[in-house]
């Protein structure tokens, strides 16, 4: 399967768009670990309806002019991956939750670690805000567009203190 892709400058370095389906299936960093998220073959395509309307959406939200994304998304993965990320479209714009605040709203308490290890395989960075998720301390957690890339969203964003409730 054939997945489009393109370009886009931010102020957290460039993203790469990728849209399969006439829906976005990825936002990936300039600083992507190889085959963290699984895509298949990619061609550039700077005209794609649906990249192009990302990319709008990005820069409002770059821009402090949008709280909340409005995109058809193809999430790739597994049905945990998918629950989890499920759960972090849920998350308001400005709060954070924890790893087992996560756990617990998808019903499943004890799977902190691997809420960790699906939240860290999220392909649709930003537009599923993993960066949303920190340490049950309140500590800055692994992202993987780095931890200031994530410290730069979270400013962004005028984070709030911590809630616990969705």
């Amino acid at each position: 399967m054939s997945s489009a892709f393109t370009f886009m400058q931010s102020p957290v370095g460039t993203l790469t768009l990728v849209a399969r389906n006439e829906c976005l299936a990825a936002v990936l960093w300039e600083t992507e670990r190889e085959n963290r998220v699984r895509l298949g073959t990619l061609h550039r395509d700077d005209r794609c309806p649906v990249l192009l309307e990302t990319a709008r959406q990005l820069s409002e939200y770059f821009a402090g002019k949008r709280q909340r994304f409005e995109l058809a998304l193809d999430f790739a993965g597994t049905a945990f991956q998918r629950q989890v990320w499920a759960a972090l479209l849920a998350i308001p714009f400005g709060e954070t939750r924890s790893y087992s605040d996560i756990a617990r709203h998808i019903g499943n308490p004890a799977a902190v670690r691997a809420v960790g290890a699906a939240n860290g395989r999220n392909p649709i960075s930003i537009i599923a805000p993993c960066h949303r998720v920190i340490g049950a301390s309140g500590s800055l957690t692994g992202f993987a567009g780095g931890l200031a890339a994530k410290q730069y969203l979270l400013a962004l964003e005028g984070r709030q203190s911590l809630a616990l409730d969705f």
